[in-house]
């Protein structure tokens, strides 16, 4: 069984989402198909994959889901699509082979994909529209191609998890009601977009009034540069008559705390040098005058 993306999605959600522009894929079969899931890939090289294993048919149904507006941290919570999880991941005894991508650059072709599997397997096509929350699937034996579109899940958090919760099990109940257990399911999905909040609005020009002379503006913008330039130095000088003792001075500027910097470590030499001298211990008996032998015949 291959890696499956709910295994290492929250790990890489955690780095912050590098890949703003990707959105994950999802592939599940029945049958065995020879695939890979790196984490990050191109949107041709997952179709070129995609493509070479289904045209051999290895499946009675084919399930294409597209899914647009998502990113890979939308299924990084458990619970946001717990059936799909369920497939990709291994726990459903009758899945043989998945594929995953975390992150792929682009949009997967899903219209050259059903066109090359149908013109392949003979497949018919049968297009449902998931926003009309009700589907018609018959008992025909003959292989098919279901395209099931879901759409653009909303931009609040709170909302796109139930969202997409919804169309969990909306697939979930297409797999149950298939005729045949033998089916392959395309699950595709576009990135994100978030609204634009702002719009961007030309700057107007506006043509100054003839009459209002060049040298009358030069006078009217030295007489503003002048009160600006006063009413900066009246704040640098403002005082506080109510204010406390601390806001009206100040009492720790950076030439004593470069003081206090130099202070320590002097005091430190200094404490160094008065413990050894007042460590060095003379005995009284090294004052004494030498009395031995030879002072005493000269005493005599």
């Amino acid at each position: 069984m291959l890696l499956p993306i709910f295994g290492t999605l929250a790990l890489s959600v955690t780095f912050g989402n590098a890949f703003t522009d990707t959105s994950p894929f999802f592939m599940f079969s029945t049958s065995e198909l020879l695939t890979s899931s790196p984490q990050i890939a191109s949107a041709s090289s997952v179709q070129d994959t995609i493509t070479s294993q289904l045209s051999k048919c290895p499946s009675d149904t084919y399930i294409v889901v597209t899914q647009p507006g998502v990113h890979a941290e939308d299924y990084s919570d458990r619970y946001a699509a717990p059936h799909l999880r369920r497939k990709v991941s291994g726990e459903d005894d009758r899945i043989r082979s998945t594929m995953s991508v975390t992150d792929v650059l682009g949009q997967v072709n899903t219209e050259e994909i059903v066109g090359i599997v149908g013109d392949k397997c003979g497949a018919a096509s049968l297009r449902i529209d998931a926003s009309t929350g009700s589907f018609t699937i018959g008992d025909d034996p003959k292989p098919r191609i279901i395209n099931v579109d879901f759409p653009a899940l909303p931009s609040a958090s709170k909302e796109r998890a139930s969202k997409l919760k919804e169309n969990d099990v909306f697939l979930s109940s297409i797999l149950d009601l298939l005729p045949t257990s033998k089916y392959t399911v395309l699950y595709t999905t576009s990135p994100y977009t978030a609204p634009k909040s702002t719009q961007h609005v030309e700057p107007e020009m506006y043509e100054m009034d003839s009459s209002f002379s060049s040298s009358q503006a030069h006078m009217g913008i030295k007489r503003d540069f002048g009160a600006h330039g006063k009413r900066a130095e009246d704040d640098q000088n403002v005082t506080l008559p109510d204010a406390p003792l601390f806001e009206k001075y100040q009492y720790f500027t950076p030439g004593i705390f470069m003081g206090l910097i130099v202070i320590l470590p002097l005091f430190l030499i200094l404490y160094v040098g008065i413990s050894a001298v007042g460590s060095l211990q003379v005995s009284y008996a090294a004052f004494d005058r030498e009395m031995g032998p030879q002072m005493a015949k000269k005493g005599q």
